[in-house]
């Protein structure tokens, strides 16, 4: 008679035997984990205690509150590594406590006040960065407070990024058109730069397209007293006209269009520049 193969038997008993050592480690060492937390907190081992916290949440069931210690050391943790500068890993620290909802409810609500006052200086630094010109360190500024995976368009960045390009189009635009001293269109593409960078970086082409025009209209003025062709129409009207478009909300640009059509005239290309003359009877 053949004898039976004792190695399935062994192999299921050294299995399960491997899996009751390894559960009664993981017991063991889960019992040892609150005193060593409590001994990292009293010591103000920041580190360690955070290590234990998260060891001892991920041991125990789903639903058992984190410790009060390691909502303690995420505090204090958070608070230093605000200090320090590194805000990113400061605001993972404290959304960390405020999500754990550890601790009394003044703790709890000063948790989350501490959050959000976080969350609105990073994004006030960011802001202030972008508005000086710096549009990239405004976007890593912002980059802890943004969620992965959200739509284009619904973040702070992207809004960031859509003024930037907006204003750096209108820039080249402007240049164009004073390169071709279009100084009215000019002027309409200048008024639509609302970002202070641009803007600030504009001033010379801003001087350039008010010298111009002030120009012309001295130059319009002076032959008014006889030399102006009988079907231009009357400068001071005009400028009238254009200023009462332009209170009206209007672009100058388009204030120029619409206040030259009020008086009854058209307009006209005379090389580089744009005339309002007056209908011809």
């Amino acid at each position: 008679m053949a004898l039976r193969r004792p190695l399935p038997r062994f192999w299921l008993i050294a299995t399960l035997g491997g899996v009751l050592a390894l559960c009664g480690t993981a017991y063991w060492w889960e019992q040892q984990l609150p005193k060593r937390l409590e001994n990292a907190a009293a010591a103000g081992d920041l580190d360690a205690c955070l290590r234990y916290g998260e060891q001892l949440a991920a041991l125990r069931w789903l639903g058992t509150e984190a410790p009060l210690e390691q909502a303690f050391c995420r505090r204090r943790q958070a608070q230093l590594t605000w200090e320090a500068g590194n805000t990113g890993k400061a605001l993972e620290l404290q959304t960390q406590l405020v999500n754990s909802a550890v601790g009394s409810q003044a703790e709890q609500t000063s948790d989350r006040q501490r959050l959000k006052e976080w969350r609105s200086q990073v994004r006030e630094k960011a802001l202030a960065q972008f508005r000086a010109g710096n549009l990239d360190a405004a976007l890593a500024t912002l980059s802890p407070l943004e969620t992965r995976g959200q739509r284009t368009g619904s973040q702070l960045s992207d809004s960031l990024k859509e003024t930037w390009n907006r204003n750096r189009v209108d820039h080249e635009r402007l240049q164009e058109r004073v390169q071709r001293q279009q100084w009215w269109e000019a002027l309409s593409v200048l008024n639509q730069l609302d970002h202070p960078w641009w803007q600030r970086h504009a001033l010379p082409l801003r001087r350039q397209i008010e010298t111009a025009i002030k120009n012309l209209r001295d130059q319009q003025s002076h032959t008014s007293h006889g030399d102006l062709p009988d079907h231009s129409v009357d400068l001071e009207r005009l400028n009238e006209a254009v200023e009462q478009r332009i209170g009206e909300g209007m672009d100058p640009w388009s204030a120029f269009v619409a206040g030259c059509s009020d008086l009854g005239g058209v307009l006209v290309e005379e090389g580089p520049e744009s005339l309002c003359k007056a209908k011809k009877p």
